[in-house]
C-alpha cells in the first residue's frame, strides 16, 4: 500500500455555503473523519484534486432528540458519539446495536455515521438500521435544501443521489411507535472484517400481531435493500414461528448477492434467511417486552 499521498489542494471552509460551492464532481472530495477517504487516497483508488474539510464548520457534531421527536444527528457526529449517546440508547437502540458490531475503536472514534453512508458501500453496518427505522437524509445545495428517504439516497455501489454542489448535513429518524422492537444481526469472517451479510429489522406489535415491519439487508445487492415482500406478508399476522419462517424465506429471495473473495452467493442467500429469522425472533421479544 502506498504511504505517501499525492499532492492535492486542501480547503477548510467555515460555513456550509462555502463547502457546497467548493464541492463539484469526483475531483473534489469532502473530508469528515477521513477513515475511508485517506485510505483510498493512499491506495491510489481515489485521486482528488481538492479535499474540502468539514472540521471547521461549527454545529455539525450534534446528536439530539427525545422519545416524541425521534433522533437527528449531524455530519460530524462520530460513530462513538452516537453509540454512547443517551438519546440513542433510549430511543434508537437498534442503531446503537449495529454500531457496537463495529469493533475498531479507531474507526468509531474518527469515523462519522454520515461519512459511512456517503461511501455508499452495500456492506455498511449503519445503513440497514436506518432503513429499518425509516430515516430521512437532509441534503444541502447551493440554492436549496431537500430531504429524501434513505432508500432513495443509494443509487449503486459507491454512488449516491448527491448532485454537484451538494452535501449531506443531517440524518433524521422518526420516533418509533409504542410496541416496537428491533434487532441487528451480522455475519463476517472475523469481528474486524466487513459484513458478508447483515440484517436489521423493526417490528411493531399489537395484541401479538404485526402492525408494521421493516426488514433491511446489507451486502447482498449493489445497495442496502428492503425486503418489501417479507414485510407485506407479515402485516396483520401473529408473530409466531410460521410467520417468522415464511418472512425469512421471502427476505432471502429478495437478496441478489454475488460470489466474491469473502463468500458465495448461495451461502449469502441462506444466511439472509437465518439472520432475518433470528432478528425477527429477537425483535418480537423486545417489542412484547
Amino acid at each position: 500500500m502506498h504511504r505517501v499521498l499525492l499532492p492535492f489542494e486542501f480547503f477548510e471552509p467555515t460555513t456550509i455555503k462555502e463547502v457546497v460551492e467548493l464541492v463539484d464532481g469526483d475531483k473534489v472530495r469532502v473530508l469528515a473523519g477521513g477513515v475511508d477517504l485517506v485510505l483510498k487516497m493512499r491506495r491510489r483508488e481515489i485521486l482528488p484534486e481538492k479535499v474540502v474539510s468539514l472540521q471547521k464548520v461549527p454545529g455539525l457534531d450534534y446528536v439530539e432528540g427525545n422519545g416524541s421527536a425521534g433522533l437527528k444527528f449531524g455530519a460530524l457526529a462520530t460513530l462513538t458519539q452516537i453509540e454512547q449517546s443517551e438519546v440513542v440508547m433510549e430511543n434508537c437502540a437498534l442503531l446503537r446495536e449495529a454500531i457496537s458490531k463495529i469493533v475498531s475503536v479507531q474507526t468509531k472514534t474518527m469515523g462519522t455515521a454520515i461519512g459511512n453512508l456517503c461511501v455508499a458501500t452495500p456492506a455498511s453496518d449503519v445503513a440497514p438500521p436506518l432503513y429499518a427505522m425509516g430515516a430521512r437524509i437532509k441534503i444541502v445545495g447551493v440554492d436549496a435544501e431537500r430531504e429524501i428517504p434513505i432508500e432513495e439516497f443509494f443509487v449503486d455501489a459507491g454512488k449516491t443521489a448527491l448532485g454537484p454542489h451538494e452535501i449531506v448535513t443531517e440524518i433524521v429518524v422518526p420516533s418509533l411507535p409504542s410496541g416496537s422492537g428491533g434487532a441487528f444481526m451480522k455475519l463476517s469472517k472475523t469481528a474486524e472484517d466487513i459484513a458478508k451479510v447483515n440484517a436489521a429489522v423493526m417490528v411493531t406489535l399489537a395484541d401479538g400481531r404485526c402492525e408494521d415491519a421493516r426488514i433491511a439487508l446489507g451486502s447482498v445487492a449493489p445497495t442496502p435493500i428492503r425486503a418489501i415482500g417479507a414485510e407485506t406478508m407479515m402485516k396483520g399476522q401473529k408473530m409466531d414461528k410460521k410467520t417468522i419462517e415464511e418472512a425469512s424465506a421471502s427476505a432471502a429471495e429478495a437478496a441478489t448477492p454475488i460470489s466474491d473473495i469473502r463468500s458465495t452467493a448461495e451461502y449469502r442467500k441462506e444466511m439472509v434467511r437465518i439472520l432475518v429469522k433470528d432478528a425477527l425472533q429477537e425483535a418480537a421479544a423486545r417489542a412484547q417486552a
